[in-house]
């Protein structure tokens, strides 16, 4: 007996479950970089997603991610490059429009894509509680692959035309880094502002394509006169696209002050886009179903 009451009390039970209170957040609220650090994995896995979707059931799967560039390349160089004529800093026209279109497709796509994320995910936010920024996040990373493929493609094009990156070259995770904090910022608030006014899904297509001609991907910022370029800058594309030009291909002069005031509202809108997040994302779940 005394044996058998030693191991009764030396028996062992499992600890309760912690207790997790969820609240909404107050006023503005930044980044909680652990909480989204700890759902690193659903990160991945709303990534990988996104991936397998875009390409499900497609004839030719991920092969699109090369012919979507090199079709609008050629069709930027018909029109631009020899009807046009526009000049191209010295670089052959294909070359000149596919290293504009690289930062270009990959800005385009996330914000498109982030702009109806929630909406899309509607179930699983009502359902479960997550940082409901990693669903913007995500699509932005997703598109990251069509990115890497088109680089590689770049990188051959380069090699047919004879051109070798410079020292300038160095630079270009920077550029990376600007057209991520760019596309981060807009698709946050283009996905916060979509769950309350759908208007802003109809418009995307519209605003795209506006976007799209006040970048230089089809033209060098030369044509801008000076006295404008750093106003142009405004544009945090602009800085984007021409410092992809300078850093493969030494297209034009370095974009200078320019490329500082496009750095600026790049990281304004990074920071802008996360707070206007966080403050709207307590309504998601009553305004998105």
């Amino acid at each position: 007996m005394a044996v058998l009451e030693a191991t009764r009390e030396q028996r062992s039970y499992p600890e309760p479950a912690p207790t997790v209170v969820i609240r909404p957040t107050r006023g503005w609220a930044f980044l909680d970089v652990r909480e989204l650090w700890a759902h690193n994995e659903l990160i991945y896995f709303l990534a990988a997603r996104n991936i397998k979707v875009r390409y499900k059931q497609a004839a030719i799967g991920i092969v699109w991610a090369v012919l979507q560039p090199l079709a609008m390349m050629a069709v930027f160089t018909l029109f631009f490059g020899r009807l046009a004529n526009l000049p191209s800093a010295g670089v052959p026209y294909p070359l000149f429009a596919f290293a504009g279109l690289l930062p270009w497709q990959l800005f385009s796509r996330a914000i498109t894509e982030s702009t109806n994320s929630l909406i899309m995910h509607q179930r699983l936010i009502t359902r479960v509680y997550f940082p409901r920024i990693i669903i913007p996040m995500s699509v932005t990373l997703a598109a990251l692959v069509d990115f890497a493929i088109s680089a590689v493609l770049l990188l051959g094009l380069m090699l047919a035309f004879g051109f070798r990156p410079g020292a300038a070259v160095v630079w270009l995770p920077l550029f990376v880094l600007l057209l991520l904090l760019t596309a981060f910022g807009v698709g946050f608030w283009l996905s916060a502002l979509n769950v309350e006014f759908r208007d802003v899904a109809q418009a995307m297509p519209f605003l795209s394509q506006l976007w799209l001609f006040v970048t230089p991907v089809v033209y060098p910022s030369s044509l801008v006169p000076a006295q404008w370029r750093v106003l142009y800058g405004l544009n945090p594309m602009a800085g984007v696209v021409e410092g992809f030009r300078w850093a493969l291909l030494g297209a034009g002069p370095a974009p200078g002050p320019m490329l500082a005031v496009s750095s600026a509202v790049a990281v304004g809108l990074f920071v802008s886009g996360i707070a206007w997040f966080r403050r709207r994302e307590r309504t998601f779940v009553d305004v998105v179903g």
